[in-house]
């Protein structure tokens, strides 16, 4: 049945992944202090995460990345290169902070994903376990 309605499996990494570029910008701009953290670094989080996130998992959509590894180090990749050009440092050298940023999106995108695929284990485990209980 086609119908217009987007397919949660293609929307899920865009989802996934301006989320965690975002959250990754916004606590490496603020170096972790959430008392600091201001509309101008959401606003500036959000162009970084929008860009990041929306080329990284066009990417993961057309070239059908399925490995969790790689999908971060994309991620990690994209959400650097992008936060360089949103913004200037505001630590280290020019690229250190768009490096930190990367970094933690990359890692924050691998634990998320490494959450989620023992939840839907244990999900598809109890469904098993609910169609032998019911036959």
């Amino acid at each position: 049945m086609a119908d217009s309605k987007l397919d949660s499996k293609q929307v899920r990494p865009y989802i996934e992944n301006i989320s965690g570029a975002t959250t990754a910008c916004l606590f490496t701009m603020v170096q972790g202090n959430v008392l600091a953290i201001g509309l101008s670094h959401l606003y500036i989080a959000a162009q970084t995460g929008i860009f990041a996130g929306i080329l990284a998992a066009t990417v993961i959509l057309f070239a059908k990345l399925k490995n969790r590894k790689l999908v971060s180090l994309l991620l990690a990749v994209v959400t650097a290169i992008v936060d360089y050009f949103v913004h200037p440092g505001m630590f280290g050298s020019v690229a250190t902070e768009a490096i930190v940023t990367g970094a933690a999106a990359g890692l924050l995108s691998y634990i998320i994903s490494f959450g989620f695929s023992k939840i839907r284990k244990n999900q598809d485990k109890s469904a098993i376990s609910d169609d032998d209980l019911s036959s």
